[in-house]
């Protein structure tokens, strides 16, 4: 043999094993996606679609001439979903002037939103964002095809920050068909419709960053987030607009950005599917949200406390305090249970807890696991509605229209007591006051901070503090009066703070406070 015609020889036989293997990749490849079951969805007139593995496959049928190739199929289904889409997908102009403005005409004053929308049925219902519509005076829709409707604001739920609009036509328009954000996975390509920067039907996309996000934007009492993080590209006017799977369906609603410029960085938010469909179901029924509650104080469940109460995982929601006579309390759920899973689900932080409970209805009942003395035990809890009287003096206790006014007099003419002696910690939005006879003799304290009032939407309200509790302790130090949050909170130089309190009915709890903005 010739010492030339070796190293030919030599890779000739490297070309065959390299064939080989990439022919047994491709054979695994083949029998794996044979293997995959097909996932079935309910199409928006509740007929069943079978979306079998091969269609989520890269590939498409071109014809007689066979199969093209991934990439072009993949461009494909893109496209696809990008043409379904953006025919249902909306811009709102939203009017928020004062009664002088309205003299001009619509959109004559000087306060404007600029917003997206979806919409969600044929017959001109719109999803967007509560924060778009917020106190509305007019409301202008401009579809695809650059038609023109004035909007009327059906409803609005802060809890979620969603709304409904409506429009009226002559014929029907095009509308998204709801997809299951229960089976979105991390890592799922997903498409952004909306109208940044005044730029109409802009598609962006992406991939699914992570699930069940909680940033603290909505700036409510009972705010409800579960966010779907996508890095699909989401800018100011997306608000309100489509995030969809490569099927075409609407899997969320682009709310928020994660951002230090204001502008996209990679991190965007938005509400899923599941929670969209369970508000715009009562909002166009009924202008309002009927949501159950379990009445109970609740928070993350971190190293220490899993440690404490003997769980070998570092999951689940910790139940502080359980409303007297309220829907947990009634059914067994007591002050430092575990809640592990409702209805099946695994309860991993407050934001799935949240979620699974905010899809029921008031009067519902659901199965709650929960974690009590290192043993499992199941209670079946019938939610309670805003209606009843347990959920009124609740809320009563969590919130407070703001600061009350010291200049007050008592009929008697002598002023209230302590009345003079709030004093207002701006980092946290909250009034304390010292602790007087009444308080030491209700509380069995002598010293300490009274919660006097709670200012909506600041730090301690989106902790949950109530007003009409006494603050006893920050982290481990001991509190004798207002003067001691205030010098505590200035040391801690904006750290989160667990803050500690005595309630009215002598029970202890716990809340974590961040001063910080956005929290």
């Amino acid at each position: 043999m010739s010492r030339s015609s070796r190293p030919v020889r030599l890779l000739a036989g490297i070309g065959l094993v390299v064939a080989g293997l990439l022919a047994g990749v491709l054979l695994m490849l083949a029998m794996e996606e044979e293997s995959r079951p097909s996932v079935v969805r309910v199409g928006t007139h509740g007929e069943q679609q079978n979306i079998s593995a091969s269609q989520r496959t890269p590939s498409v049928d071109s014809g007689p001439g066979g199969t093209v190739p991934a990439p072009a199929a993949l461009n494909q289904l893109f496209r696809r979903a990008a043409e379904d889409v953006t025919n249902a997908v909306v811009s709102l102009r939203v009017e928020t002037g004062d009664d002088e403005a309205s003299d001009r005409g619509p959109f004559g004053g000087p306060s404007q939103n600029l917003g997206s929308g979806v919409m969600i049925s044929p017959d001109g219902y719109i999803v967007t964002n509560n924060h778009v519509v917020q106190e509305a005076r007019a409301v202008q829709v401009t579809l695809a095809d650059k038609r023109q409707f004035e909007g009327e604001v059906v409803g609005t739920d802060p809890s979620t920050d969603l709304a409904v609009v409506q429009i009226d036509g002559d014929s029907e328009f095009s509308a998204l068909p709801l997809g299951a954000s229960e089976q979105v996975e991390v890592g799922d390509w997903v498409v952004a419709v909306g109208n940044p920067f005044r730029l109409t039907s802009t598609v962006t996309a992406g991939i699914v960053s992570a699930l069940g996000r909680q940033i603290g934007i909505i700036e409510d009492q009972f705010r409800i987030e579960n966010f779907i993080q996508t890095d699909a590209a989401i800018n100011p006017g997306n608000s309100g607009g489509a995030l969809v799977n490569l099927q075409g369906e609407l899997v969320g609603i682009n709310t928020a950005i994660a951002s230090g410029t204001g502008a996209y960085e990679g991190y965007g938010f938005a509400i899923p599917s599941a929670l969209v469909e369970r508000v715009t179901t009562d909002l166009i029924a009924h202008g309002e949200v009927r949501r159950g509650y379990l009445g109970v104080g609740i928070r993350d469940v971190n190293a220490e406390m899993a440690e404490d109460v003997g769980l070998n995982e570092i999951r689940g929601v910790y139940v502080d305090d359980v409303r007297a006579r309220g829907a947990a309390a009634e059914s067994g759920v007591r002050a430092g249970d575990v809640i592990l899973s409702v209805q099946g689900q695994s309860v991993e932080g407050t934001g799935d807890l949240q979620s699974i409970v905010a899809l029921q209805r008031p009067g519902d009942v659901v199965s709650v696991r929960v974690w009590r003395n290192e043993q499992s035990r199941t209670f079946d809890v019938r939610l309670m509605g805003e209606n009843t009287p347990e959920y009124q003096n609740w809320l009563s206790d969590l919130q407070s229209d703001g600061p009350s006014d010291p200049d007050v007099e008592r009929p008697d003419g002598n002023d209230a007591p302590g009345a003079s002696d709030v004093e207002s910690i701006d980092a946290w939005g909250v009034g304390l006051r010292p602790v007087g006879d009444a308080e030491a003799d209700q509380f069995g304290v002598e010293a300490g901070a009274v919660v006097a009032y709670v200012e909506q939407g600041g730090a301690a309200a989106q902790a949950g503090l109530p007003r009409n509790v006494v603050l006893t302790a920050l982290d481990d130090t001991r509190i004798t009066g207002p003067e001691d949050v205030r010098s505590y909170l200035e040391a801690a130089e904006g750290a989160v703070v667990l803050a500690q309190v005595l309630r009215p009915d002598g029970t202890q709890a716990f809340y974590e406070i961040d001063p910080s903005p956005g929290s």
